[in-house]
């Protein structure tokens, strides 16, 4: 599974003109299943981004996790946003390839099932809408991006 993580002020996820979700300082989460993950990466990507230190102490050394927020006195947000796009391949040409995304009913399960553990581990978790076309808009705090992989035992032994 692949993330992209942004530290945020706010965000928000409109769709239709609806705001469907929204957090103040947290993480917005760009997450995308590919072919051949399973329930296992999710798992171990959630706990990579709820325990990720990027979040400024009492120094403004990036020492704290969105859990460890509650300390500082904010409860750190998560808004989950479905992003097949971040699976493209752009090697071949001018055109993205997404092949190596997972098949829709396979990213829809495995994004829900992401879901269902963050809510299970953290209090503030908001989402995007699988599959629409959504509106996101966010104030980066730093600006904090992160990239992270979490790739099935088959492909992580090929990546290096």
């Amino acid at each position: 599974m692949i993330a992209v993580l942004q530290r945020v002020r706010s965000a928000r996820v409109d769709v239709d003109g609806q705001t469907v979700g929204a957090i103040g300082p947290g993480l917005l989460v760009l997450v995308c299943a590919e072919q051949g993950d399973t329930e296992a990466e999710g798992g171990t990507l959630l706990a990579k981004i709820l325990k990720l230190r990027i979040f400024s102490d009492a120094h403004g050394k990036m020492n704290l996790s969105v859990q460890d927020m509650d300390g500082a006195g904010t409860v750190g947000g998560l808004l989950i946003v479905s992003q097949f796009t971040l699976a493209a391949e752009t090697r071949g040409g001018n055109r993205p390839s997404f092949k190596q995304a997972a098949a829709p009913d396979e990213g829809r399960r495995l994004y829900d099932l992401f879901v269902e553990r963050a809510r299970q581990s953290h209090p503030v978790v908001q989402t995007g809408q699988f599959a629409a076309h959504m509106q996101v808009h966010l104030v980066n705090d730093g600006p904090v991006t992160i990239p992270l992989r979490v790739a099935p035992p088959a492909r992580a032994s090929t990546a290096q």
